[in-house]
């Protein structure tokens, strides 16, 4: 007996699906952690499955309280399971982005039609943030996937129900969110304008706040939060140690409260959120201005599928434009609502005859800017190719695979703009697909030695022999991770002059086997630069291998050296 031929809406949702794990998983296991974060939390994960201690995450020999240890419990989770860091650092970006592909569709199939579903996961998918963000290992595609999730259970009651499973989850998925990173409790504020439009008496919205299943999504919340919170905070109790009450203290508070209402990184005027979102939002950003006025008749109308989704993105643009401390991704999370709220309108749009031009221009100067890129990389003597040399170590044979990969995108997207002229949407969107496939494919390979610190990490170790002993001096992660040994460190957060004291001094108890590797920044006059060997360029580093016979007497800085260095130290601190 054959069997049934899928749905239309099944290959729909197939095709989206299995391009997006074409575009996002192209180069899947081709490549290392890359910084600025990468390298971190996989260091961070590969120490939880050697340690065993899961609870408290660790960076070499010091507590790391930066962020909670989601992401990087899923890292060592899969990595247990696969064996092969290459592929488990990546994963839950991978499967984060599926997530929240599949949360966008099914709620504009339900809200509007299937059509509609699809319209706004394709935005989601080629909006520039989300693709380049989801091929990061990075915690932001993962709590915009909890958030997501967090929307979709609260939209699925408040604007389909009464649908007390889905409340419940919504509320569960935002405590879930909430120990990947802080932010993920804002996923809530769906409920505000929900209960305002109810109050105010608009069709379709009702928040059922007078029934006692109410409170199960509270106490969701309650529950998700308190699998990390509570045996976290009892073990640090228990433990009575000072790093461990300062682990708390930083997690809880600095991270979260402090961070927010004095951030001392990251400096961004008022309307800094606003340019990421005409910038790093685009193609779908780029119907913002016709949408809005659509948008305001809808709203008008008392059309509530588009004021939960709006209202909740306004309310997350203005919460992160308060502090001083901003970052694009920060907002990452309200794009899918974004693009849910606009598809209705695409259909119509995109049937313009200014929106195809519009469409084929930016096709278009895609396909120029990497093709004047390949062509300067090849030539040899542009900025791009020098900054490839002098910044990212890459040899002749890496500036060239470079180079011809940027000018094998572009005969790419011209071949798009001609296959798909009558189709615009498709002949972007292809162009992309490529850039993206390629990229993955080519270029993770041809960058990984220099912007992993693979090379470097492998050059030193041949250098220094097989027996000798290794020791990190203003380090950073990916140094520790890509180490072909067990590497010796001296703290990370401890000031540089400090940590070449202590190396120096772990240096003198067996001065022929043990090398240092230290950052050219954080070299004192105390080491001998006619003695010691530049180990290689990574992430814009230089780094030299000190051998004992380098060091000449004790390493005691003056008050000006220690406070260059300590400069030198906060401006590294950002990768």
């Amino acid at each position: 007996m054959r069997s049934p031929s899928p749905t239309p809406a099944a290959r729909d949702l197939a095709l989206l699906l299995l391009t997006a794990l074409l575009v996002i998983g192209a180069g899947l296991g081709l490549r290392d952690p890359w910084p600025a974060d990468e390298p971190r939390f996989a260091l961070v994960a590969r120490q939880m499955v050697e340690s065993g201690d899961w609870l408290f995450p660790h960076r070499g020999t010091e507590l790391y309280s930066d962020k909670p240890p989601m992401l990087m419990w899923l890292q060592a989770a899969l990595y247990t399971v696969l064996g092969n860091w290459r592929v488990a650092f990546l994963l839950p970006s991978l499967l984060a982005a599926l997530g929240t592909l599949w949360c966008v569709y099914d709620l504009g199939r339900r809200l509007w039609t299937r059509r509609v579903g699809l319209y706004a996961a394709w935005a989601v998918l080629f909006a520039f943030q989300f693709t380049w963000q989801s091929k990061k290992a990075q915690i932001d595609p993962l709590v915009t996937c909890f958030i997501t999730l967090a929307n979709y259970g609260l939209l699925r009651h408040l604007l389909l129900g009464p649908a007390w499973r889905w409340w419940t989850l919504g509320w569960f998925f935002a405590g879930i969110g909430t120990i990947t990173k802080g932010v993920g409790a804002l996923a809530l504020l769906m409920a505000l304008p929900a209960a305002v439009a109810s109050l105010r008496g608009w069709p379709g919205v009702r928040v059922h706040a007078r029934d006692a299943r109410f409170w199960l999504g509270p106490l969701a919340f309650l529950l998700a939060v308190g699998l990390w919170l509570v045996p976290v905070v009892a073990a640090a109790l228990a433990r009575d140690l000072p790093e461990y009450r300062a682990y708390l203290h930083d997690i809880l508070f600095r991270q979260t409260v402090k961070r927010y209402s004095q951030s001392w990184d990251h400096h961004q005027p008022a309307w800094y959120h606003l340019g990421v979102i005409a910038t790093m939002w685009i193609p779908p950003a780029l119907a913002l201005p016709w949408a809005l006025p659509a948008w305001w008749r809808r709203l008008r109308r008392r059309d509530a599928r588009y004021l939960l989704p709006l209202a909740w993105w306004g309310l997350l643009l203005v919460f992160f434009s308060i502090p001083d401390g901003k970052r694009d991704v920060y907002i990452m999370p309200a794009l899918p609502m974004m693009c849910l709220a606009l598809a209705p309108l695409l259909p119509g749009l995109l049937r313009r005859r200014w929106a195809g031009w519009l469409l084929r221009a930016l096709a278009l100067l895609v396909v120029l800017l990497v093709l004047g890129g390949g062509l300067s990389v090849l030539a040899g003597d542009g900025s791009l190719a020098e900054r490839l040399r002098t910044q990212r170590g890459l040899d002749p044979d890496g500036i060239r695979a470079g180079g011809w990969m940027l000018l094998a995108v572009g005969m790419w997207g011209l071949g798009c703009l001609l296959a798909f002229r009558r189709r615009a949407v498709v002949a972007l969107f292809a162009t992309l697909a490529g850039l993206w496939v390629l990229y993955g494919l080519v270029g993770y390979p041809v960058l990984n030695d220099a912007s992993s610190a693979r090379g470097l990490m492998a050059a030193a170790g041949r250098r220094i022999g097989p027996d000798a002993e290794l020791g990190l001096v203003a380090w950073k992660e990916q140094n520790l991770l890509m180490a072909d040994r067990p590497a010796a460190t001296f703290g990370f957060k401890v000031p540089w002059d400090e940590q070449l004291r202590r190396g120096v001094a772990w240096q003198a108890q067996a001065p022929r086997t043990r090398w240092l590797l230290v950052q050219e920044d954080a070299l004192e006059a105390c080491i001998d630069r006619a003695r010691i060997e530049m180990a290689g360029i990574a992430n814009r580093r230089t780094w030299y291998l000190v051998p004992a016979a380098a060091v000449r007497g004790e390493c005691v800085s003056s008050e000006s050296e220690r406070a260059a260095a300590a400069a030198r130290q906060a401006e590294d601190v950002g990768d």
